[in-house]
């Protein structure tokens, strides 16, 4: 591989280690590989962000207590947003050389759904971040820590759509 250039080195060793990893969890939590226990865990994780953003709500009210909310939502978003990566065999950011035609088609579809969701969520809280400082003459901290957790949220939930995607719509695996 002398010829190749850095970027290609790194896919090469992107597709290794994710082979490797794939190699490591493709017999891991059996029953939760079924389209019915993986839909459950993409609602799971809708659930989650509809919370995460009413605790960014209520940080722009000022609230006191609401940022504590925010340490069980990622108590609860991390084993599931793992398990969902674990069970649908981490589809939703697969390097290319490790899927067939159909399989990128799929991914890549999720993912331009994933980043056109980002995009457009994203103006929320760009919204309120510009006209809330305009308003406020930016002198509010709980604006600015709103909209920081608006934003940390819009992009969990871009970031995850693509597996959500995949994980709801994958038929069960062949067994």
């Amino acid at each position: 591989m002398p010829d190749s250039t850095l970027l290609d080195r790194y896919q090469h060793y992107r597709a290794e280690r994710f082979r490797k990893h794939e190699r490591t969890y493709a017999h891991s939590l059996p029953t939760w590989r079924t389209q019915r226990r993986r839909r459950m865990l993409v609602r799971g994780l809708a659930i989650t962000f509809a919370f995460m953003f009413v605790v960014s709500l209520l940080c722009a009210f000022g609230v006191d207590w609401a940022p504590l909310l925010w340490l069980p939502a990622c108590l609860v978003f991390f084993p599931m947003w793992l398990t969902l990566q674990i069970v649908s065999g981490r589809q939703g950011d697969a390097p290319d050389a490790t899927l067939d035609e159909y399989e990128l088609s799929q991914r890549n579809n999720a993912r331009s759904i994933g980043l056109t969701i980002t995009q457009n969520l994203m103006l929320i809280p760009l919204f309120y971040l510009i006209f809330g400082s305009v308003i406020t003459g930016g002198a509010d901290t709980d604006m600015a820590y709103a909209g920081g957790l608006m934003a940390l949220t819009v992009l969990l939930i871009g970031g995850c759509t693509p597996a959500m995607i995949l994980g709801w719509t994958r038929p069960d695996p062949d067994v």
